[in-house]
């Protein structure tokens, strides 16, 4: 069983999804690196170029591949949730724990990020974190099997509950299926 993150960018997937795999030992995949490794080229110059639909296709083509294996710990974009598929497919063989971070905290942590694109054109950057949480805010909702704080905790405290978290979920899941893991 797959641990995936989800949640808005600067939420803590990140450096939560590097703690929880080597705590977990299981091996870690974070789907936007994955997918500029693949598309060869950075998020933000692969959708320069070939648009935000071309990018989703390519993230639901790996969130199907990732959703069919095991034992990782899935560190997802944050827009992941975008598209149905793709919670369908994480789903497979995984528990999904939603990272939350309040708005103010989100624009500290991405202030000084260069690296990720514009989500919606010619807003200033508060705006566009405001605009894109409301509209996320019931995908990820609707996608969590878990919801986790970010906000002012420390992040050993945030990884604790998050792998507590995930292993009750596996326990409960395989409950319902049959006999509990050792873990």
């Amino acid at each position: 069983m797959n641990l995936v993150l989800i949640g808005y960018r600067g939420s803590g997937k990140s450096a939560v999804a590097r703690q929880a795999a080597e705590r977990l030992r299981r091996a870690l995949v974070t789907m936007d690196t994955e997918l500029e490794r693949r598309l060869g080229a950075t998020i933000s110059d692969y959708v320069a170029a070939h648009g935000w639909p071309a990018f989703r296709a390519a993230e639901t083509a790996l969130a199907r591949e990732l959703g069919a294996r095991d034992r990782l710990v899935i560190d997802t974009g944050g827009g992941v949730v975008e598209r149905k598929e793709n919670v369908s497919a994480l789903r497979t063989n995984g528990k999904l724990v939603w990272l939350t971070a309040e708005p103010d905290v989100i624009a500290e942590r991405l202030r000084s990020a260069t690296d990720r694109p514009s989500l919606s054109g010619d807003q200033t950057f508060i705006e566009e974190i405001g605009e894109i949480l409301e509209r996320r805010l019931p995908l990820y909702r609707a996608a969590a099997d878990a919801v986790i704080a970010t906000d002012d905790r420390n992040l050993s405290a945030i990884v604790d509950d998050v792998v507590a978290a995930w292993k009750t979920l596996i326990q409960d899941a395989a409950g319902e299926e049959g006999p509990k893991p050792n873990m």
